[in-house]
């Protein structure tokens, strides 16, 4: 069974990423086996590893702990806001943080904003790209078309295709046969 991770990615104290999290797992088909981290909790201080993310040998505890549940994950969907029109710098600093347990890893992005985040996603998707990520389509939320201020998903049956269609493509470009 593929171990797929959702990533909560806001970290303000005001935020909505948990509860778009929460509909994206309500989602999961039950072939995955299905684990929530988030950013806010993980609570990595900005990049603070002495040596090179692509060396791999890490020295703090926190860095040790979200290498193991990156590591221990065959495809990820990452739960992401739209800030002016980029992702946030939380986001950003915990790709930041490692390397090798990027390459191959099937990710999607499930932006919310404006415009569905589509700028933030777009500006992301460069930087999976660059770490040899596949990055598979996943939808974006737009606040009063598909999402509420306070958090609620009102999406309909194609937002709902989207991610129906985003689990079938982590599923088969997951790290272990589905």
């Amino acid at each position: 069974m593929p171990r797929l991770s959702v990533v909560v990615a806001s970290t303000r104290p005001q935020r909505i990423g948990h509860l778009v999290a929460q509909w994206v797992v309500e989602r999961v088909p039950g072939d995955f086996e299905t684990t929530v981290h988030d950013l806010r909790e993980l609570a990595l201080p900005f990049l603070d590893e002495p040596g090179q993310p692509a060396d791999g040998h890490y020295v703090h505890d926190h860095t040790r702990r979200w290498s193991a549940a990156m590591r221990a994950t065959d495809a990820l969907v990452l739960v992401m806001p739209e800030y002016n029109r980029g992702y946030n710098a939380a986001l950003k600093n915990a790709i930041d943080y490692l390397y090798a347990e990027w390459d191959g890893l099937p990710v999607a992005c499930v932006g919310y904003g404006w415009r569905g985040a589509h700028f933030a996603r777009s500006a992301l998707r460069q930087t999976l790209e660059r770490l040899k990520m596949t990055v598979v389509e996943a939808p974006g939320l737009a606040f009063e078309q598909t999402l509420t201020q306070q958090g609620e998903v009102t999406a309909g049956e194609d937002v709902e295709a989207e991610l129906a269609a985003m689990f079938t493509a982590l599923r088969e470009a997951a790290r272990v046969p589905a």
